[in-house]
């Protein structure tokens, strides 16, 4: 018989120490935090349910948020200040950068102007338009310089959906997947929280994140609800994001 009350759980009582290594935090870079005081709210946000260590990815996106080592070291220093004066010494944030995979990408990887996570890890995207037409060919560079790619929340591209062969091909060149936690929910679509359980339940996700950018999506995630079976496929996938990259 089909248990239609299975006990649901709020998937913030799970996250108490896990480190956020994708969150659009710091402040006046792109499109999330708009000003020091929007960073701080978040991160005391965060920090109501354990949550006080971060990888801060803001964008390098050609065109749109221009962003270099030197303007996001730029923006961390001004949060480090914040934090400070608000005498929040137990919060640890350090900064990196979600590369769009876009004309300019290979150019950037070249001159070594990227931002990768804790050690060799480099966060990267594509547009939710459509493919990047480039983006084997950088997979294919990212390996060469050294670098492990980290694909941000693959369950929202929608083209990909009825792709799954291409997910599989992308594995086995050895790249990891960064799933979304708003993605458990309906918050981007029925369509991508589907791709979630899928990807989930297909061994595919490597690591998790929030990927805030405002208090409304921080508010979104705080009503995030799992099952038992669904907080036991999560807990190794956030132990493993932990183990790589606590500071």
């Amino acid at each position: 018989m089909f248990d239609f009350f299975k006990k649901k759980y709020f998937l913030v009582d799970f996250l108490e120490d896990f480190i956020d290594i994708h969150n659009h935090i710091l402040p006046g870079i792109d499109d999330g935090a708009k000003n020091v005081d929007d960073s701080i709210a978040l991160i005391k946000g965060f920090g109501e349910f354990g949550v006080t260590d971060f990888i801060a990815t803001p964008h390098i996106m050609n065109s749109y948020y221009p962003n270099n080592p030197k303007t996001i070291n730029d923006a961390l220093i001004l949060l480090k200040n914040g934090l400070l004066q608000q005498k929040m010494k137990h919060v640890s944030i350090r900064a990196a950068a979600e590369h769009m995979i876009d004309d300019n990408f290979e150019t950037l990887l070249e001159h070594e102007e990227i931002m990768p996570l804790g050690g060799n890890y480099l966060l990267v995207e594509m547009s939710f338009l459509q493919a990047s037409i480039n983006f084997e060919q950088a997979l294919k560079k990212i390996r060469q310089k050294g670098y492990f790619a980290i694909f941000a929340h693959p369950e929202r591209y929608l083209y990909l959906h009825s792709n799954l062969h291409l997910h599989k091909s992308y594995k086995k060149q050895g790249v990891l997947y960064q799933m979304n936690l708003l993605s458990l929910s309906k918050y981007y679509g029925k369509e991508v929280q589907q791709m979630a359980s899928r990807l989930l339940d297909q061994g595919m996700i490597d690591f998790v994140a929030t990927d805030v950018h405002n208090l409304r999506q921080l508010n979104s995630l705080k009503e995030v609800q799992v099952s038992t079976k669904m907080s036991d496929i999560l807990k190794p996938i956030m132990d493993k994001s932990h183990s790589t990259f606590i500071g």
